[in-house]
């Protein structure tokens, strides 16, 4: 299990949700649950994520992407 980012929008106006997904699925694969959205166009970023699913997928063993952990660690989730 992994928590990664699942990119949508337009090219060149990237909006990411943030997902639970099995780790050998592809990017934008068939995943198991949105648990939050990533919008860097907006200026400061913004992030919104449900914590108490974020924190049951990490109890669960899942495991987080580069960015996903760098985005959970500016929310203090980490």
């Amino acid at each position: 299990m992994r928590l990664r980012l699942f990119r949508m929008g337009a090219k060149k106006r990237p909006f990411y949700r943030i997902v639970a997904t099995d780790s050998r699925k592809a990017r934008n694969g068939k995943y198991i649950e949105v648990v939050g959205t990533y919008n860097p166009i907006t200026d400061p970023a913004e992030i919104k994520l449900n914590k108490e699913r974020v924190d049951y997928w990490l109890q669960a063993g899942a495991e987080t992407t580069e960015t996903v952990k760098s985005l959970l660690k500016k929310q203090r989730l980490l």
